[in-house]
């Protein structure tokens, strides 16, 4: 577990063994059952994990009781609300194992602990910061301007991984489209090839 984290930090920064260390012994590990949540909307997020084993979802059910995924998450990928953290307010995400999951993660304050005491945990941090900014942006652009089979194409594409992890109500709710719509687009592919 806490190697994946060290090979995670290692394509970012560079840091001494004991540097590794320090900021590694700073994250608690979990083990998430399927269907638990790490958190739920209306609880302030009061961490940020790293995925070790398993799939989550990231999404907010709007004022219809529909389900819009935000992202998902699976092994080496970061894991939070960032506003709820941040801004210690309660959260409009819910935080979902698909599978059973294990997950390393980190409090603010020793975040903050981590920033004043190792230097470079900053640059980690903004590295990811600005990668998650670049795919989101990126998801937004192709929101307004692709349609949906374009996106459901894209998502097979870029994200081989989770493909198969997915129920098909999953991918129909992160490209923002109905499980039947869904359902035609892929028939629609199907006969095409």
């Amino acid at each position: 577990m806490i190697s994946l984290l060290k090979q995670n930090i290692a394509r970012h920064i560079s840091l001494s063994e004991s540097e590794t260390e320090a900021f590694c012994s700073l994250f608690q590990h979990r083990l998430i059952t399927k269907k638990s949540f790490l958190l739920r909307a209306g609880e302030v997020c009061k961490f940020e994990g790293f995925v070790t084993k398993g799939i989550f979802r990231v999404y907010h059910i709007d004022k219809d009781g529909a389900e819009q995924i935000l992202y998902f998450a699976i092994e080496n990928w970061w894991i939070t609300d960032i506003d709820s953290f941040t801004n210690e307010r309660p959260s409009q995400l819910f935080i979902e194992a698909l599978e059973d999951s294990e997950v390393l993660l980190i409090s603010k304050k020793d975040k903050e602990f981590a920033y004043a005491n190792l230097p470079q945990i900053e640059k980690l941090f903004r590295i990811m910061t600005q990668k998650t900014h670049v795919a989101l942006q990126r998801r937004l652009i192709d929101n307004l301007s692709k349609t949906a089979d374009q996106r459901y194409l894209d998502f097979i594409e870029k994200y081989p991984q989770f493909y198969q992890r997915l129920s098909n109500l999953q991918i129909a709710a992160y490209l923002g489209i109905s499980h039947e719509f869904l359902s035609k687009i892929r028939h629609k592919i199907a006969n095409k090839k």
